[in-house]
């Protein structure tokens, strides 16, 4: 496809609405406008940014080549497929389903269709992802934190898959090993499933990454500690930030050993950085240029599934040491 992509949203609540400003007014892409289901919320979307709201998903369907997917997290499928089977390449919003099997159908009938699918884990895109890649080396230990205040967006499933997926995401690319374990606990707090949420997951090669996700709490953080044997990443998702320590080349561990030394004496920082962008806009940018024939696509929907089949296993783990949730926890599939 070497034309400009016509494109459109589906689901225009407090991300989708930034989904449609930025494909709005992006280069090699036509936006054609969105579906809305609240119609008081089409309104006000179309008038703020001078968009069309189209009157159903069929009628924006017959308009575009392919369509962002912004709605709840339980209406992925159904609304996937529905796009799918228009002929429609997609974007889903992280996680890309609820279940496993919903993501295998989702795949097998892209697949068939010769269609695109890629999953919004827009830290990939995060500056302070960007800026470490080119120095991760074989991660060895790797420790998340992302904590939030309560919001009811997203609050139809675990924080497993709401929150942490994204660090799942992340972890598996850092590692780019399979996983072997996984042990978790988490609580519901607020809502009738899980709130917060703590893991371990081992891999293949011997690494280990600790994740704690929260969606009840006070303050917020998105921190990503790296831990290898050339050194120690510490990344600020949050700003976007980060920085690298490593061994110095000239240090005798003999004479280090023998008395305490400054940490400057055998560890030096080494800068990294990588140019800013708003993620969610290098994100849709990254996925026209897949459509265009530019460049792959970014997050495929592979690597969404592999993201949820982790989670599950969390959820799982979790639904385990807590019997009374056994069968009633959003996002528990197979």
């Amino acid at each position: 496809m070497t034309a400009p992509v016509r494109v459109g949203v589906i689901g225009t609540g407090s991300l989708g609405y930034h989904h449609a400003r930025i494909l709005r007014d992006l280069p090699n892409a036509v936006f054609k406008g969105f579906f809305e289901a609240n119609a008081e919320r089409a309104g006000t979307v179309s008038r703020e940014l001078g968009v069309r709201a189209y009157p159903s998903i069929e009628a924006l369907l017959e308009d575009v080549d392919a369509v962002s997917i912004v709605v709840p997290t339980s209406h992925h499928h159904a609304v996937a497929k529905q796009a799918l089977e228009a002929g429609k390449h997609l974007l889903i919003e992280k996680p890309i389903t609820v279940t496993l099997a919903e993501a295998d159908e989702l795949l097998e009938l892209a697949d068939a269709k010769g269609l695109k699918i890629q999953i919004g884990h827009i830290e990939r895109f995060n500056r302070a992802i960007r800026a470490a890649l080119p120095h991760v080396q074989a991660p060895l230990f790797i420790d998340s934190d992302r904590l939030a205040p309560f919001n009811p967006r997203g609050s139809d499933v675990a924080v497993v898959l709401d929150l942490m997926i994204h660090d799942i995401d992340l972890v598996l690319t850092l590692t780019g090993a399979a996983v072997r374990e996984v042990s978790a606990a988490g609580l519901p707090v607020l809502t009738p499933s899980i709130d917060i949420a703590d893991a371990r997951i081992t891999f293949e090669t011997g690494a280990v990454a600790t994740i704690t996700a929260s969606r009840v709490s006070k303050e917020r953080m998105r921190k990503l500690r790296i831990f290898q044997k050339n050194g120690y990443l510490s990344l600020d998702l949050a700003s976007g930030t980060g920085e690298m320590y490593r061994l110095r080349s000239d240090v005798d561990l003999a004479t280090l050993a023998k008395q305490a030394q400054p940490l400057e004496a055998f560890v030096e920082r080494v800068p990294i950085d990588a140019p800013e962008g708003e993620p969610l806009r290098l994100e849709l940018e990254s996925f026209i240029a897949a459509l265009r024939g530019e460049a792959p696509i970014a997050v495929t929907g592979r690597a969404g599934r592999d993201a949820l089949a982790v989670a599950l296993r969390i959820v799982g783990d979790i639904e385990r040491s807590l019997p009374a949730l056994r069968g009633r926890l959003p996002g528990r599939g197979a």
